[in-house]
């Protein structure tokens, strides 16, 4: 029996085998490099979270955690002499229980977070802000029912606006001392919001509506270099100059806030 003849046109080498082959070598040219730098850190990247993150023995501190730290600070520069002026000027015992509140709170809360920006090198601020000032001046030149509904409506806002940084920066943090103090601001923050809310003042209405714009009543504080970053001792009454601003509280009647524990800041180098 004769052996068949090849049949031509037909295997690897046919025409329609080599444009298979051409099409899977073009796929593999393009998906290797892919492959090749999926894992790899944009360089850009990379230079910003080093320039943004500093290394310290409690764990990396972002500058999202250094921004928590001193908005902790600022809240309790205005906070604190303002629950002072509602246990003086509040009409009802709910608003002066509230205020109450809100010096408790935040004289613990303020003596931990000037530990945790010692041990940390964060440059904590010594007055309230511009805006701050205001609010204190606001609540100075009320009075009656005015005050009761002014304080109950402006501190119900700003701790809405903290609560929800808290939440932000507990569940993304890699510091220890900065999760610990997370907590206890938490704690803090939600203890005030529900006092303010018994006082029977709070609009819900308006209080959404304020919540929903995009101002903030603790203003972004100023970016602070880490290697720069000193803790800095309080000036005497600073805490105060506001609240008696309008001469309804003298200063020696509002208390300052605890004096700042100093330490040396921790090493600069990235993660």
């Amino acid at each position: 029996m004769r052996p068949r003849p090849p049949v031509h046109g037909r295997g690897l080498f046919s025409g329609t085998g080599l444009i298979v082959t051409a099409l899977a070598a073009t796929v593999v040219a393009l998906l290797v490099p892919l492959w090749s730098y999926a894992d790899r850190q944009d360089p850009a990247s990379a230079n910003v979270l080093s320039a943004q993150t500093v290394t310290t023995p409690f764990g990396p501190l972002s500058a999202q955690d250094r921004d928590f730290v001193t908005r902790v600070r600022l809240a309790g520069l205005w906070e604190l002499p303002a629950g002072e002026l509602a246990e003086r000027k509040g009409t009802t015992p709910a608003v002066r229980t509230a205020g109450r509140h809100l010096v408790d709170g935040h004289t613990s809360l303020d003596a931990h977070v000037r530990t945790v920006a010692a041990q940390l090198g964060v440059a904590l601020p010594n007055e309230p802000n511009e805006q701050q000032k205001q609010w204190l001046d606001t609540l100075n030149a009320a009075g009656g029912q005015d005050f009761d509904r002014q304080f109950a409506g402006l501190l119900r806002l700003a701790h809405g606006r903290v609560f929800s940084l808290v939440a932000q920066v507990r569940a993304g943090t890699q510091n220890s001392l900065v999760r610990d103090l997370a907590d206890d601001a938490n704690a803090t923050v939600l203890d005030h919001i529900k006092i303010l809310e018994a006082t029977g003042y709070v609009d819900f209405a308006a209080l959404a509506k304020d919540l929903a714009a995009s101002a903030s009543p603790v203003p972004t504080p100023p970016e602070v270099a880490p290697s720069a970053a000193v803790p800095v001792a309080p000036s005497p009454g600073a805490t105060s100059q506001a609240a008696a601003s309008q001469g309804a509280v003298s200063p020696g009647e509002i208390s300052s806030l605890p004096p700042a524990v100093a330490g040396p800041p921790p090493a600069t180098s990235s993660p």
